[in-house]
């Protein structure tokens, strides 16, 4: 079963086409928009409704001239006073519920013509008839309904087919045994007047009601009231006008809307797949936030710029670390190169010194590859470091751990630190391996004293490594942080340790800056408080 459900699924997804997002969204605002008729044609509720209403109708008309017949009919005897109605008692009222269900209910066939009787009406219901007979037209004309009257046998006294007889009808059958009775009868006049009515049950159909009239506890005669249902659809097309005025509305607020998710949401989203294609090609730029466009899609555009700028950095930064990276591994390795050339072409001729004095310039070269190399893998673990979650240090203990191990008879470095600086979102360890390569910065650079200081700023914490070196001139500063820039390279420099420690607090939301000092130079670290 599973299998099955799977191969269905995927040849689904092979023949299923390829949709625009205006087409979707236009085909559910249609759909939307259709739904009233939909239901109005194929659930059929009120057309039920109405049904069940005009079945109430002709229970209340026959109630009430079932009454009148009982008081008019020849013999009745004197009314009696009417009891007062007492709210009090759950039993006095008694409403007739509706019985027919225009969904379950049986039709029958149309009502049959009466069947000739050998024996009159009896006399009483005769004299019945014609006391009531206006009461009966009157009736008629402002309800609609046809209005038959029988004896206590079922014979017609009144009304189409007057002296036949009507005791075989079911209907009637049931009214002579004193409960009322409603049925649905087709009807044989109905002629179709709109296509509307093609899906309409109860276009078709009669309801014919028959209740009993009693008089001193027996029943004296039948009252059999019919009339065809209001017809849902047959008022459809007499307000046919006023619903195509309605629809045209519909559609004009339909392709309003459709117009506004247009403009919110397709159009832009088409406009920034186009910018996309384009600069995955090298091209193009990062397109405008259009002010038509959604809240969520302007937050896209804006992400998008966004991204497409951090990519561009990070494009460039690529572009330029390889540029440096190429002409820092090429000069160490044309000098290994050179050194190698020459003692493979002269070594014979050469004396002792001057060979081991290529063999030392092979051997520094070396060095300082294999310095680049242990520096460049630090520099990528620091660019793809991870901040820990839940982690906390107290800088405190790691500038003392720094002091402690750095500082020397010729080169002291000091930790003054408060003893409420409270702890920082990052690792022991991370915080000292910065801390490490500021300080060592400030040895290379000729620094005699370090004071490692710091303070609470509320949602960070910021250390100040200051020192009493040279500083830095004014033209370096601004490219202190690039990799291999340095100015110490005939020393082994590398030019990698300041954007170690700036790649590292970067990673863990804090940074590493320099701050132009008269008195030397001063890093500061800055970390986000635990």
């Amino acid at each position: 079963m599973i299998a099955a459900l799977g191969a269905w699924k995927d040849a689904v997804k092979r023949r299923w086409p390829a949709l625009r997002l205006r087409s979707i969204l236009l085909a559910v605002l249609l759909f939307a928009a259709s739904m009233p008729a939909i239901g109005g044609v194929f659930l059929r509720s009120y057309e039920n409704t109405l049904v069940r209403q005009t079945e109430a109708e002709l229970a209340a008309q026959g109630a009430a001239l079932a009454a009148t017949a009982a008081a008019l009919w020849p013999g009745a005897p004197p009314p009696a006073p009417a009891p007062r109605p007492d709210p009090e008692d759950p039993d006095y009222y008694r409403p007739e519920r509706p019985s027919i269900d225009l969904s379950a209910a049986r039709i029958l066939p149309e009502r049959p013509s009466p069947t000739p009787s050998e024996t009159s009406p009896q006399a009483d219901a005769a004299v019945a008839a014609a006391r009531l007979d206006h009461i009966f037209a009157d009736t008629t004309r402002s309800t609609l309904a046809a209005i038959v009257l029988t004896d206590a046998q079922g014979r017609v006294v009144r009304g189409l087919g007057a002296g036949g007889d009507l005791s075989a009808l079911p209907e009637v059958r049931e009214a002579l045994t004193g409960r009322p009775e409603t049925v649905l009868r087709r009807n044989g006049q109905y002629r179709q007047r709109s296509v509307w009515e093609l899906f309409s049950r109860a276009s078709a159909v009669r309801l014919h009601h028959a209740r009993p009239v009693e008089v001193g506890g027996r029943t004296v005669g039948v009252l059999l009231l019919s009339r065809s249902p209001r017809g849902l659809f047959k008022g459809l097309h007499e307000d046919r006008g006023k619903l195509l005025l309605g629809a045209g509305v519909i559609l004009v607020v339909l392709f309003g809307l459709a117009g506004l998710v247009s403009r919110g949401v397709t159009r832009p989203i088409e406009q920034l797949s186009a910018a996309t294609r384009a600069m995955a090609t090298g091209r193009g730029e990062p397109p405008e936030t259009p002010r038509t466009a959604a809240v969520e899609i302007q937050a896209l555009y804006d992400d998008f710029r966004a991204m497409s700028e951090a990519i561009d950095k990070r494009s460039r930064y690529l572009r330029d670390f390889a540029a440096a990276l190429s002409h820092e591994f090429k000069t160490p390795l044309a000098g290994v190169r050179g050194a190698i050339e020459l003692l493979q072409d002269h070594y014979p001729t050469m004396s002792q010194a001057e060979r081991e004095r290529f063999l030392a310039n092979i051997a520094a070269d070396n060095a300082r590859l294999s310095a680049l190399v242990g520096r460049l893998l630090e520099l990528a673990r620091a660019d793809m470091a991870t901040p820990e979650a839940g982690v906390a240090a107290a800088p405190a203990a790691a500038a003392k751990t720094v002091a402690a191990a750095l500082s020397t008879p010729v080169f002291m470095v000091a930790s003054d630190l408060p003893a409420d600086l409270p702890t920082v979102a990052a690792p022991l360890a991370m915080i000292e391996t910065v801390l490490t390569v500021l300080v060592e910065n400030s040895r290379q650079a000729g620094a005699g004293k370090v004071a490692i200081s710091g303070h609470d700023r509320g949602a960070a914490v910021v250390l100040v490594v200051a020192d009493d070196g040279p500083g830095v001139p004014q033209a370096d500063a601004a490219r202190l942080f690039e990799p291999f820039f340095t100015t110490r390279r005939a020393e082994g420099g590398t030019g990698l340790g300041l954007s170690i420690a700036r790649s590292l607090a970067r990673a863990h939301g804090g940074d590493v800056a320099y701050v132009a000092d008269p008195g030397g130079a001063r890093f500061t670290l800055s970390l986000p408080t635990a």
